[in-house]
């Protein structure tokens, strides 16, 4: 077994003042501002300049607050530049108003700038210097190149969406001194898609699981799925990458871990171990995939080294932020936002994909990600706007009702509140529950409170007869499909019952679980939870094994699956 060592010492002893979660100061105004009374309008609390500021004049101006700003803090820079401006002025007969600066989100305390040389270094090219796994040469190798290399478009569509986290990722591989191949990673999980969805329920460009996410604090509710977030997602991957190479010693064991569940990978080297043969990740016995896993890396690793050599080309990719980071202080519907932000809708949910509803709530997501010249666009605009921020609320059921009967409530079309909330058709909406709902004209402002953008959940269970609970095995051609038409239920709930995609095939043997309508029996409740909405179910009394996601355990799975590409 092969431990990596860190061939790039000085990066690793850089010693830099980094945010745990990385925010942009703007200077004047870098959040929605907090609502007057009744009527909420983007009043700030210190002026913006409306016109745009040049590069030139925001560093101008931010070395100048430097200068300001006392000796003994130095790493200070959350302190508003523009009341360290006011407070020198304050003899001044008008005061001057500062300009919006934004600040690299992931080293706030280097000038950004970039026209700098340093920015205009190729990314690609500090990619491959930081390359420091060892090699794998294999005929799989050769494989996955060939595959690439014959489907240029697909790989240009993945460089291009890559374009937009790279320079971000590497930075935290460099923060943590661990090779950059892990950058490449996002391309063989997801094809750097942080709305990718696999058949077995991995979300975000790092692929993580429900549980997986859960075990690395990264929240999924009926607000947010923070496995999507691309901060939150990249330090929970990054962290458990760290975990896996800590527990392994060998970067290849512990991709094979991350993609496999580092409990296969133990037993594996186990029972190597035990007969005396090697533990390497090419000696292992190891299902397919997970075979085939570090050689596509490798294949991509081999690409991006020497692209010209599988007559592809790379996009051009400078060494600077895609993104800054917006400080949220208020709740905001999403549509103002991209508004505000002039941005198209796409682009912004490529930058913020974790929103499940179209509000941001400030509680529960305290800042957005947009584009350099839209991050200062939208604090300018952001102190121009008048009106309220936001026109939706959060509505707790307060008992067992129809969505008709919550519409009717809350003053809301059927139609619009299934919509907005995810309710499918033929649904009740269990007690607690949490709903979208619009704002009552006229009433207070108040911003959702964190419990609730952090903890709300939507429960629903079938308008019809409770059910109950049949295990079978599946035959040799079974697949959800089959198992729909055979049991007359839709393929969207054997799917959901059995944790798969509806296109999933089960093996020969594989136990399925189906639910059918209880004839007269006592029934016991139980909910699953899909795209933060839980769905009870109801189910006999005698099944001790209540839940599809818990009888599903006793089938071994990989930890990650990696999402097609």
């Amino acid at each position: 077994m092969t431990k990596h060592t860190d061939t790039r010492p000085a990066k690793a002893a850089r010693t830099r003042s980094w945010l745990a979660l990385p925010i942009v100061l703007l200077a004047g105004c870098a959040s929605v501002p907090p609502p007057p009374g009744a009527a909420q309008t983007s009043e700030a609390p210190v002026a913006v300049d409306a016109t745009p500021a040049t590069p030139g004049d925001v560093w101008s101006l931010q070395r100048a607050q430097a200068a300001q700003a006392p000796a003994a803090t130095p790493a200070a820079p959350a302190v508003a530049p523009a009341a360290a401006a006011s407070a020198a002025d304050a003899g001044a007969a008008e005061e001057t108003v500062a300009p919006p600066v934004p600040i690299d989100p992931v080293r706030p305390e280097v000038r950004l700038d970039l026209d700098d040389r340093a920015a205009r270094v190729d990314l690609w090219e500090r990619v491959r210097r930081g390359f420091a796994m060892p090699d794998l040469d294999s005929e799989l190798v050769r494989d996955r190149e060939r595959w690439y290399a014959s489907r240029p478009d697909y790989v240009a569509r993945m460089t291009e969406r890559g374009s937009r986290y790279l320079f971000y990722i590497v930075e935290e591989l460099d923060r943590r001194g661990m090779p950059t191949e892990l950058a490449l990673l996002p391309f063989i999980e997801s094809a750097y898609n942080p709305q990718a969805m696999s058949v077995a329920r991995a979300s975000g460009m790092w692929q993580f699981i429900p549980s997986t996410g859960r075990d690395f604090e990264l929240k999924q509710n009926a607000f947010r799925d923070d496995r999507r977030d691309v901060l939150a997602s990249t330090r929970a991957a990054l962290d458990y990458l760290q975990k896996l190479y800590a527990m392994f010693g060998d970067w290849h064991l512990a991709l094979a871990a991350y993609n496999w569940g580092e409990g296969n990978v133990q037993r594996a080297v186990a029972k190597n171990q035990r007969a005396g043969v090697a533990v390497d990740y090419r000696s292992l016995r190891m299902p397919a995939e997970t075979q085939l896993y570090i050689p596509k890396l490798q294949a991509v690793k081999n690409i991006v080294s020497r692209p010209a050599s599988f007559n592809l080309q790379l996009p051009e990719l400078y060494n600077h932020p895609y993104f800054l980071s917006v400080p949220i202080e208020h709740d905001i519907d999403v549509a103002l936002a991209i508004k505000l932000a002039g941005l198209q809708a796409e682009e912004f949910q490529y930058l913020n994909p974790q929103m499940n509803r179209p509000v941001i709530l400030a509680a529960g997501t305290p800042q957005i990600l947009l584009p350099y010249d839209n991050a200062n666009r939208f604090v300018r605009e952001l102190a121009l706007h008048r009106g309220p921020l936001t026109s939706w609320t959060t509505w707790v059921a307060p008992k067992n009702m129809k969505p008709a009967e919550a519409a009717r409530i809350v003053g809301m079309d059927e139609e619009a509140l299934r919509e907005v909330n995810k309710i499918p058709a033929r649904m009740v909406i269990k007690s607690g529950s949490t709903l979208l709902v619009p704002r009552r004209s006229g009433g207070p402002i108040v911003d959702v409170s964190s419990t609730v953008a952090d903890n709300a959940t939507m429960i629903l269970a079938p308008d019809a007869p409770p059910l109950r609970k049949v295990s079978l095995r599946a035959g040799k051609h079974d697949s959800v499909e089959t198992i729909a038409r055979r049991y007359r239920v839709s393929a969207s709930q054997v799917a959901q019952w059995n944790d798969v995609g509806t296109g999933a095939t089960f093996a020969a043997g594989q136990t399925v679980v189906v639910y059918v309508a209880a004839k007269g029996r006592a029934t016991t409740r139980f909910a699953s939870t899909v795209h933060g909405t839980k769905v009870s179910h109801s189910t006999h009394r005698s099944d001790s094994a209540a839940s599809p996601r818990k009888s599903q355990r006793t089938i071994v799975t990989p930890k990650h699956v990696v999402a097609k590409q």
